[in-house]
């Protein structure tokens, strides 16, 4: 029966998420149309969509926070270990998001984009921080691949 309820979540879940993904890309292809967009404003079906597709995003975060908390806890009280290694595992995001912060200049965007779209430097600092944890997670990523295929490797002969 929970296999079954299972892949009931499951499709209910990848409908949800293509319907809102089909929702968002008519959003972006009118965006640039005005004549398109005006006249679904006339129709009355901007708002019940846009309202449609932020619903469907809240259920969504939801849905996967819900199941998250849910495995976790599943997680830790049939594993010994798990909790050990999960807090590690956020010391090591929060170091990571720490060290990427202090790492980045306030001077990351152009001063012209800057004047444009009235960014400060406080987030200026933050675009460059986002942009710096993103390498930090791309090269601990490809080093963790490459730890595991070369122990794998070693551990076959």
């Amino acid at each position: 029966m929970k296999e079954k309820t299972d892949k009931l979540i499951t499709f209910v879940g990848l409908g949800i998420a293509l319907l809102a993904t089909v929702l968002m890309i008519l959003f972006a292809m009118n965006n640039g149309d005005v004549k398109v967009l005006e006249a679904v404003r006339q129709g009355g079906l901007f708002d019940a969509t846009y309202w449609i597709l932020i619903i469907l995003i809240a259920v969504s975060i939801v849905a996967i926070l819900w199941f998250l908390v849910l495995k976790l806890i599943h997680n830790f009280k049939t594993q010994p270990g798990y909790l050990k290694k999960f807090l590690i595992l956020v010391g090591v995001i929060v170091v990571a998001c720490v060290v990427a912060f202090v790492l980045a200049k306030g001077t990351d965007v152009s001063p012209a984009l800057m004047e444009k779209n009235d960014i400060t430097e406080g987030t200026s600092k933050l675009i460059g921080a986002a942009c710096i944890l993103v390498y930090i997670l791309v090269i601990a990523a490809a080093v963790s691949i490459i730890y595991s295929e070369c122990s794998k490797a070693l551990k076959k002969k």
